[in-house]
């Protein structure tokens, strides 16, 4: 995801949804991994070869390259890098849906911006609102609430909620050759780590039954909670409309050593925001990989890149040229993009 440029400003987006947990939905468990192969989803080109190349130098012990299990940190964007992002992130298409619920119990929105706009489809308008709008949205439709609550909140959305163009429930639309890099790198002694923008309890609530990463390692933007004592004498973590740490851009690497304490050796993003994160993880010693998730593919999912209002890809996609990090394209180099639809959904 981009840091700057975006019709929803990245930065605003962070700050408001750092106050925001969401859900996902088909499982981790069921990459598909064909026998002999570890990643069956890709094609046989150079960024597969290279993956299978370095994860096979770094885990074979006694070679010049063998990095101990302990070191074999590998971080992970999650927006436009493990799932879809486009038309605009799904924490955006959260909290707009929920103001939409809330209306009736809110007549003052229908003359106030960016309510107004929420309500009546102006997108435009509540971009217009910026990033002012974006902690208004937030703070009206999610502070105050109980972590648990909110967790509810997401989920019951997840159940109904459909992508408006694949008609697909937005935790379906999760990338199939990255969970089977995932599933690859745990099973070659790899730690999986999320380190995305996206609001930490939002992540936390899927990232395991979707990728098989535990909360405790998702890092990403959080927003601050008060313990309260409620009315029967339960303890609970209320959200506030408070930013705590946006990790995004410069903070990725930040929250790398905030939360993680160790250099990963592998990183992969998809935009200008996971360009620090990239090039804090080359700065160490010993066999890096670099990855960037190019999006090419408008026939099955998305092509964009530099002009993008959401997960712009510019100056990383420089660097990545001038560094020779790892491009995957998506249209050339994944057989598929998404777990086939469940009978369910078809």
């Amino acid at each position: 995801m981009s840091t700057r440029g975006d019709t929803f400003s990245r930065r605003g987006l962070l700050a408001a949804a750092a106050a925001v947990p969401i859900l996902a939905g088909p499982s981790w468990a069921g990459a598909v991994r064909a026998q002999g192969d570890p990643l069956p989803s890709w094609n046989d080109r150079a960024p597969k070869r290279a993956i299978l190349d370095f994860v096979g130098r770094v885990s074979r012990e006694g070679g010049p390259d063998f990095v101990l299990p302990a070191r074999r940190v590998a971080v992970f964007d999650n927006d436009g890098t493990l799932w879809a992002e486009q038309p605009i992130y799904f924490q955006v298409a959260f909290a707009l849906d929920r103001v939409k619920a809330l209306a009736p119990e809110h007549p003052d929105w229908k003359e106030a911006q960016p309510f107004k706009g929420i309500v009546e489809g102006d997108l435009k308008a509540v971009a217009a609102s910026g990033e002012r709008g974006l902690l208004q949205v937030m703070a009206a439709t999610h502070a105050g609430m109980t972590t648990e609550a909110f967790n509810a909140t997401v989920a019951d959305w997840l159940r109904t909620a459909r992508h408006p163009r694949f008609n697909r429930p937005y935790d379906s639309l999760v990338y199939q050759p990255m969970l089977e890099l995932l599933a690859y790198l745990r099973a070659s002694g790899f730690k999986t780590f999320i380190v995305s923008g996206g609001g930490v309890e939002f992540m936390r609530v899927f990232a395991e039954r979707t990728y098989g990463i535990p909360p405790e390692q998702v890092v990403g933007s959080s927003g601050v909670t008060k313990f309260e004592m409620g009315p029967d004498g339960t303890p609970a973590l209320v959200k506030e409309a408070k930013v705590a740490f946006i990790d995004d851009g410069p903070g990725k690497p930040s929250g790398i050593d905030r939360f993680i304490g160790r250099q990963p050796i592998l990183a992969f993003g998809n935009s200008d925001g996971d360009q620090q994160m990239l090039e804090w993880t080359a700065a160490g010693a010993g066999p890096r990989f670099l990855g960037l998730v190019h999006h090419t593919d408008a026939e099955r999912e998305f092509a964009y890149d530099r002009q993008s209002h959401v997960g712009r890809l510019n100056q990383a996609l420089d660097e990545a040229g001038r560094r020779g990090w790892t491009v995957v394209d998506m249209r050339q180099d994944w057989k598929q993009v998404f777990p086939p639809a469940p009978r369910s959904e078809r």
